[in-house]
């Protein structure tokens, strides 16, 4: 890599993301997400993992065929068979990249039942077939920075000269500190051929809050790609944040004189997508993109931002995409005062979908008397879960509440069809739910309900987040509305719509479950 000072990123928002429990995707939330990805400059992005599923497979390969401009990756296991349907995938991108791996510590090689040597033989023959594919072939060692350094050094070798183009050292289990990330990439740069002729990257997961630290620091000794997701999506404490890395590095741009090419306008945007679309909220302490990131309580801090904000804030909101105008909402509000605010937000919207909205906003404006950046916001998000083409639908809610009981009635379209019930439970929102489930029968077992006001006041929004798991599968569903009821139904109806969704799905190659694929 000529340009020392260039960084790529890598985002698996849409792999790695993807993987977090309830956090699955539908096709055209996949395709909207790699737009924006695309639109704000990721160098990688990668799609999918197409062995997996039918699903994944149709996603990598329509993303593919839409990138403009970023490299379109697919993963793949050290299995032939991985290899070429993930090729199958992404070769439709005008920049394609195959990236497989394989576990390589001792307790990943113990998967396989493979010695070194055995290993190494299957390192050469899959990554050379990938090479032999596609010019663009990215290799990881799983788990990498628990495995033996003499054994990494040999088998990082045998990876580069079988034809990868970058190696990535994944930190899979969240298990080293910032010195021992930079460490270990110096040692290969040192210790192995050709290091020097190839990227290496940095995959870090965030299992003792290091990710970021050590995604940084990796770099700093030598690697310039970093994997990343938006918000930090993905397995168990997630990964390092693509935003995190990318302001870091343009704030303290005096220490850390590295380049992205990212967009970071876009970063506020794509962050509430990927919140929405995901069924994971940002925590409002969340660094960049967190609902407090900006904002001051302290007297001593509210007084020393009114006079110069430099004195507790080391970015602008502007940076991230958040506006820095304010235009008042409510009832009088109209269409093109509308779509500037959401303009203002990032959301473009075509006509039919700006009606839609106005529609959902004017109802809104007669129950609140102030329209505030966030309720449009958690408006969004419920026009996005609720709409027309859904297989289930709510359509009518009544709801009974006193000290001798709690009775709901309520109608749903179940595939076009109305079908009504009425139920009595532990509460509104039991009641509520016994009634979804006996309109629509499911084996599903509610993991988590969560509520939070959106904004202030006695009239705000409720979201509301519900959690189901059936036969392993876990999806989650949210909604606003200032009914905590009704929003609670239209999230438990939104997951349920999920769950079928993901349940249609078929895996061609049966064995992919039984072996981990966790970077």
């Amino acid at each position: 890599m000529t340009d020392k000072s260039r960084v790529l990123i890598f985002d698996t928002t849409l792999r790695d993301g993807e993987q977090s429990p309830g956090a699955t995707m539908t096709h055209d939330e996949k395709l909207e997400i790699a737009d924006l990805l695309d639109e704000m400059g990721v160098d990688i992005i990668e799609a999918g993992f197409p062995i997996a599923s039918i699903g994944d497979f149709e996603a990598v390969s329509d993303i593919a065929k839409r990138a403009k401009t970023s490299t379109i990756c697919g993963l793949a296991r050290a299995k032939l068979p991985d290899i070429d349907r993930c090729w199958e995938a992404v070769k439709h991108a005008k920049s394609p990249r195959i990236h497989t791996f394989i576990g390589t510590s001792p307790l990943h090689r113990a998967i396989p039942n493979l010695d070194m040597d055995q290993m190494a033989e299957v390192i050469h023959e899959t990554v050379t077939h990938a090479r032999n594919l596609c010019d663009n072939v990215q290799w990881s060692p799983m788990d990498a920075t628990r495995t033996e350094h003499d054994y990494l050094c040999r088998v990082v070798e045998i990876a580069i000269k079988a034809g990868a183009t970058t190696i990535n050292i994944p930190d899979t289990v969240g298990y080293t500190a910032p010195a021992e990330s930079a460490a270990l990439i110096r040692m290969l740069l040192e210790r192995v051929p050709g290091a020097d002729e190839i990227i290496f990257a940095t995959h870090c997961h965030n299992d003792l809050g290091m990710a970021t630290a050590n995604a940084l620091a990796a770099v700093d000794a030598g690697a310039r790609q970093i994997e990343c997701t938006i918000n930090g999506l993905g397995e168990r404490a997630g990964n390092t944040a693509l935003e995190e890395v990318v302001m870091a590095m343009k704030v303290r741009h005096d220490i850390m004189p590295y380049d992205t090419g990212i967009d970071t306008t876009k970063i506020m945007n794509i962050s509430r997508r990927v919140a929405q679309v995901s069924g994971f909220p940002v925590q409002f302490n969340k660094a960049i993109v967190g609902k407090n990131a900006f904002l001051h309580e302290s007297g001593i801090h509210q007084d020393g931002v009114l006079k110069n904000v430099e004195t507790f804030e080391i970015m602008k909101p502007s940076d991230i995409g958040i506006t820095e105008t304010n235009i008042a909402m409510g009832k009088h509000s109209g269409r093109a005062a509308l779509r500037s605010k959401l303009n203002d937000l990032g959301y473009d919207l075509a006509d039919n979908q700006l009606n839609d909205v106005f529609v959902r906003f004017k109802a809104l404006a007669d129950r609140k008397k102030e329209i505030y950046d966030d309720d449009l916001i958690a408006l969004m998000s419920d026009t996005a879960a609720n709409t027309a083409d859904d297989y289930l639908q709510v359509n009518w809610l009544r709801v009974v509440c006193g000290s001798d009981g709690q009775e709901a009635e309520l109608k749903m379209l179940v595939d076009g069809e109305e079908k009504s019930c009425k139920s009595e439970g532990d509460g509104p929102v039991d009641a509520v739910f016994n009634c979804v489930k006996s309109i629509y029968p499911t084996k599903a077992k509610l993991k988590l309900y969560q509520v939070h006001a959106v904004t202030e006041g006695t009239d705000a929004q409720a979201t509301v987040s519900v959690r189901l798991e059936e036969d392993g599968r876990i999806v989650t569903g949210s909604a606003a509305d200032t009914d905590t009821i009704l929003a609670s139904v239209k999230a438990y109806v939104g997951a349920l719509n999920r769950l079928r969704v993901r349940s249609q799905k078929t895996a061609p190659d049966a064995d992919v479950k039984q072996v981990s694929y966790k970077l």
